[in-house]
């Protein structure tokens, strides 16, 4: 989920935000609920989290759970695909009301704008393959790790050493490196993964690494600020998704697993 926003796009938006200030407004909830609409923003070009389809319709894990948020507070969601590099500038000029983009918490974009959630983690993980007997990153040292070459996974592999690193092109010559024995584990971002093994069954285990760095990366749903009530309904929407069984089956459909 490296979806960056720089801080000089941040700076930018907040200084504009000084000089744009007004009076103190009606939360956003009681505009989409007059309105009978929640209009949710989404890039459309992430499968398989927002993706544009065959028949032209923006589909994906992130477009079902806007939908499924907008229902459950009583409006319907209407998806508007915007680009990525332009998505926060245009929730703050009122051009939607929500993003749903898998777009990662950061304290640089707390600054602008606020989130519901996360609604998903991701983040690094060390995958083996299923039958192998490594269980740990202990178990690791002295083996031989697949990685990526320039992605931050192998700067990660490089500054903790005691394994030997090989370098390939991406996920797909590295799952069959991974099948072939070549390659003792792979070290990658873990839903890519999870999303291959749910398309052709590829035979592969993740290894428990609760405290691997990088390894937990929140994903949120950005608001304007200063929209307490909405905010809260978007939340308990979400809540009862998490704990109903909804958000699983919309998970296990377009990833394969849960990823909350």
């Amino acid at each position: 989920m490296n979806r960056v926003f720089s801080g000089i796009a941040v700076a930018a938006l907040l200084l504009a935000s000084a000089f744009t200030a007004v009076p103190a407004k009606a939360d956003d909830l009681e505009k989409i609920k007059a309105a009978g609409e929640l209009k949710i923003s989404m890039s459309g070009q992430y499968p398989p989290f927002n993706f544009v389809n065959d028949q032209n319709e923006v589909v994906g894990f992130d477009a079902d759970i806007g939908k499924a948020i907008a229902e459950r507070i009583g409006v319907k969601g209407t998806i508007i695909t915007t680009a990525w590099d332009g998505i926060i500038a245009g929730l703050l000029a009122n051009k939607y009301d929500t993003v749903v983009g898998s777009m990662t918490i950061t304290p640089e974009r707390e600054k602008v704008v606020d989130f519901v959630g996360p609604y998903y983690h991701a983040g690094r993980a060390v995958f083996v393959s299923q039958d192998s007997k490594l269980q740990s990153l202990d178990d690791l040292k002295g083996k031989t790790l697949g990685v990526t070459l320039g992605e931050t996974h192998e700067k990660w592999a490089r500054e903790q050493g005691g394994w030997d690193i090989r370098t390939y092109k991406g996920l797909p010559e590295l799952l069959l490196e991974l099948k072939a024995g070549r390659v003792d584990a792979i070290v990658v971002d873990n839903i890519p993964v999870m999303v291959a093994v749910k398309e052709t069954g590829e035979k592969v285990r993740k290894l428990d690494t609760p405290n691997i760095e990088g390894g937990s990366v929140a994903i949120g749903i950005a608001i304007r600020k200063d929209n307490p009530e909405l905010k809260a309904a978007m939340q308990k929407a979400l809540d009862g998704m998490l704990a109903d069984g909804t958000y699983e089956k919309i998970s296990k459909q377009w990833v394969g697993s849960d990823i909350r």
